[in-house]
């Protein structure tokens, strides 16, 4: 059977892969982590947009039929140039959940919590125009906090201080919703609910991410299996044992580490 492709810069992608195992456990995946250039979101457009096409033509290579781009700057920097150039291949891709925030908030006062590529991306200014026009959003970016999650603390003091000094003025200032525009910030949900309370809205688009590439692959014609649950590759241009060990950690999913290495900035090759 033909894998899944997940990417993301580091392990961010892993609160997407969850919920697509969830709903498909009987799906292999193949999930990508360049840890090589993590965080992807301090980088220019033309940079993560020259890593997702080197990270899809080695997915590709290793037959996923499907490609999940589990990384919002990378989706804002790369999908639109991806579906472009590999018209044959069905991609999934993140778009910030304003939409729904702008629904549910009470105050009308929504915060995105999101890299500044994702920011200054036209997907961003689209949906804030499409969908929330009686809404004020406000951008929050949180500097350090994805490389901190990127070694496994979700819950630590230094996140806590994190989340203190960007959200507890917005939040007494009336924010109620919270869109969570980047793959690393699912993980700190218990800690926003644990300093803020449970008032808080958070969107998470993991769950609506998963639904969508379970409906891609049935219009594929895909028999889905279910049952015993099916193999998960970790593939890292960083350190694969330690992805692994943090996917275990994190998402309780075990799989096989597998590294890969980067031939100058556009070609991924499995290491000897």
């Amino acid at each position: 059977m033909r894998a899944i492709g997940v990417f993301d810069s580091g392990i961010g992608g892993f609160s997407i892969l969850r919920e697509i195992h969830k709903l498909l456990p009987g799906m292999p995946i193949h999930y990508f982590a360049d840890q090589a250039h993590v965080p992807y979101g301090p980088r220019s457009l033309e940079e993560i947009r020259t890593f997702a096409e080197g990270v899809t033509r080695f997915l590709l290579a290793i037959e996923a039929q499907l490609i999940v781009v589990a990384c919002n700057t990378a989706s804002a920097a790369a999908l639109h140039h991806l579906r472009k150039v590999h018209t044959m291949v069905p991609f999934v891709g993140m778009e910030p959940a304003v939409k729904p925030a702008a629904q549910s908030s009470r105050s009308h006062k929504v915060a995105v919590l999101a890299t500044p590529t994702t920011f200054d991306g036209e997907l961003f200014s689209s949906v804030v125009e499409r969908f929330a026009q009686d809404v004020e959003v406000i951008k929050i970016t949180l500097p350090g906090l994805v490389k901190l999650i990127e070694t496994g603390e979700v819950d630590g003091r230094q996140t806590d201080n994190i989340l203190k000094m960007h959200l507890e003025s917005v939040i007494a200032d009336g924010v109620d919703t919270l869109v969570l525009a980047c793959t690393h910030y699912p993980f700190i949900i218990p800690s926003i609910h644990r300093l803020f309370g449970s008032k808080i809205k958070v969107i998470d688009p993991a769950p609506a991410i998963a639904k969508q590439t379970s409906r891609v692959l049935r219009r594929m014609a895909n028999k889905i299996e279910s049952g015993t649950p099916a193999k998960i590759n970790y593939y890292s241009t960083g350190d694969p044992e330690a992805l692994a060990n943090l996917a275990l950690q994190l998402i309780g999913i075990p799989g096989n580490p597998c590294a890969v290495h980067w031939v100058g900035m556009n070609e991924v090759q499995d290491k000897p």
